[in-house]
């Protein structure tokens, strides 16, 4: 008797074996393609970018969308005891970039990582930049501050950004925008109520953003988790 219940058991777990696997084949194989026709324009992406690509909706439906993250001064009541003005950064290719350039635009500033699950923002970013233009001015600060998900050189990081998203707003040069002694001197002012007027939060991951009004007055702070296309940021902007 015992054998003859054995031998059921035996079956119904073989049959409950080869069900997990034929359901497991078929969701690898799904998702496989899924990724390849969500990136088959990715050239320059690694497999675990082209992951990321993928499955960044997902991230952003399942992210927690905290209440009263994003701080801000909107209306702009409170300046800057230093000016926004005065400060300048290294561009990708090297070159000085004056922030006195940038009088009379909002400046979104973001700090950016090649490998993070976020990354799929850059072309949300792209695509606010060219609705936006004619006044808004979007800064990328590339920083492998977070997981060291930025690895890449600073002309690694320009062909990774234009072949696979077609960014073209300005990127800066590689750096470090946490907390330290390092930090860059942009990000300084961005995270020292002392220097803007009111902010101290610096940012909490790859994708974080910083929005300046056209007068140079720091006006909002975003987590990673709010989209560069939300009503939230797009909003401020007309």
């Amino acid at each position: 008797m015992h054998v003859i219940i054995n031998q059921v058991v035996r079956k119904r777990l073989y049959k409950l074996l080869k069900r997990i696997v034929v359901i497991s084949v078929i969701l690898c194989t799904t998702f496989a393609v899924y990724v390849f026709i969500v990136t088959k324009n990715n050239t320059d992406m690694t497999i675990r970018q082209r992951i990321m690509k993928a499955i960044y909706p997902a991230i952003m439906f399942l992210t927690p969308k905290k209440k009263n993250m994003s701080q801000h001064n909107r209306d702009g009541q409170v300046k800057a005891p230093v000016s926004f003005y005065t400060l300048s950064a290294t561009a990708n290719n090297k070159t000085a970039f004056d922030f006195g350039q940038l009088q009379g635009k909002k400046v979104l500033i973001v700090n950016t990582a090649s490998n993070c699950g976020y990354t799929a923002q850059y072309a949300e970013l792209q695509k606010l930049y060219e609705q936006h233009k004619d006044k808004l001015v979007i800064l990328g600060f590339p920083a492998n501050d977070f997981k060291e998900q930025e690895k890449g050189t600073d002309e690694e990081i320009a062909s990774f950004c234009q072949v696979n998203f077609g960014v073209s707003f300005p990127l800066m040069q590689k750096t470090t925008v946490i907390k330290s002694a390092q930090q860059n001197s942009v990000y300084q002012w961005l995270t020292d109520a002392a220097k803007n007027g009111w902010n101290s939060t610096a940012p909490e991951w790859n994708f974080s953003k910083y929005l300046v009004d056209e007068n140079g007055t720091l006006i909002d702070y975003y987590p990673p988790s709010v989209s560069p296309l939300s009503e939230e940021i797009v909003s401020q902007l007309d």
